[in-house]
Formats: C-alpha cells, structure tokens, sequence
C-alpha cells in the first residue's frame, strides 16, 4: 500500500493511527499541503480533490480518511474498529463523524486560507474562529459520550472515535482552545498518546 500523507493533516493522521494499529506496513508519499504540492498536476491526477490522505493498494486509490480506515477494517477485521452491535456501531459512526463532518473541516488549512484572502482576517481571527468551532464541538462530544464506561470514547478498547478525537485534540492544543471544560476528553487523549500506534505516528508540534 502507498499513502499519500502530510504529517500536519490531521485527516492523514488518522489514517497513520489506524494503519498502525492494524500492525500494516505501507510506503508513504509527503504531499506538502502548505507548499501548494496538492495542486500539481501529477497529483490532481492521483486525486483531483486535491487533499491527503489517499490510500493506494490492491483495491485502487481510495480518499477520505473515513472510508479508508473503514476499508482497512474490512479487509484486516483485527483489531476491529467498530463495535459488533448494530446500535453501537451507529453510534460510534455518528460521534466520529461528530468531528469529521462538524469540526475539522473548519478548520481545514484551504477554509483558513479562504477566510483570511476573503474577509481581511487575521491570524487572530481565524485562531478565534477555529476556537469557537472546535470548543463548541468537542463539548457536544464529550456530552454525546455520556458516562464514563472505559479508558477510551467507547469503553477499554480503542475504537472509531478515538481514532479521529487524538488528532482533533492535537487541533485544540495548537489552536489553544480552553480544554478545562473538557476534561474527560483531556483524559481519553491521555491514554490514547501512550499507545505506540497513537504516539509513534503523530505530527510533529506546530505553532498556529
């Protein structure tokens, strides 16, 4: 397998954890988002959305960090990613889309971008933007989590939601959100950055 990564995208991050926890070894291609390498024609004609990550492999090019990681959980059923009942295979689904679809493209580098070439904003504009969707997001998360079942989102064993809240959480840390209302999630971060699959594939840290 071949993916098509930058080490600050939290999306690609996500897919770094779960190739590692599926113990999967692949080739990894650097795609510069801040260099504009997203861009070039050689590789809008890999992926014409122009975004990482892009997964590469026996079953063709497939994109979208959800579908992918969903893709490896089908073809390497262990360890598996998604609860076996229905109901609680929904619910994981919806919490890890919780910060696919309504956080983190908010927060994207290319709507940063737009907001600062269009509406005059500043980098302390767009970081209070970024703070306001993130906090107001993580919050319906940790509420949507209910009471505490476990060391991970879902109990003891690690699932979709933590797969997706570690890189949202290294967002909040750059973006410097208040994390003090958001202290279970705080403490799920914890657990999950002393897992190697979670530690060892990390971004380097970043200013914002």
């Amino acid at each position: 397998m071949k993916l098509y990564d930058f080490s600050y995208s939290s999306s690609a991050y996500r897919v770094r954890i779960a190739l590692a926890l599926k113990g999967l070894s692949y080739e990894s291609e650097s795609i510069h988002l801040r260099r504009g390498e997203q861009h070039q024609p050689a590789f809008l004609a890999i992926n014409p959305q122009a975004m990482v990550p892009a997964l590469a492999g026996d079953h063709g090019l497939i994109t979208q960090s959800l579908a992918i990681i969903e893709y490896l959980d089908d073809v390497y059923p262990e360890p598996p990613f998604l609860p076996r009942d229905p109901g609680d295979r929904a619910r994981a689904r919806a919490l890890a889309f919780g910060i696919v679809s309504e956080i983190q493209p908010l927060q994207n580098l290319r709507v940063l971008n737009y907001i600062g070439d269009n509406y005059q904003q500043n980098a302390d504009g767009e970081r209070a933007w970024s703070q306001h969707w993130i906090e107001t997001g993580l919050a319906a998360f940790q509420t949507s989590l209910g009471p505490s079942k476990g060391r991970y989102c879902l109990g003891d064993e690690v699932t979709l939601p933590d797969i997706v809240l570690a890189p949202q959480m290294v967002n909040a840390r750059r973006f410097r959100c208040n994390l003090g209302p958001l202290g279970r999630l705080v403490e799920i971060d914890n657990a999950l950055r002393e897992l190697p699959a979670f530690r060892d594939t990390a971004p380097p840290p970043q200013s914002s």
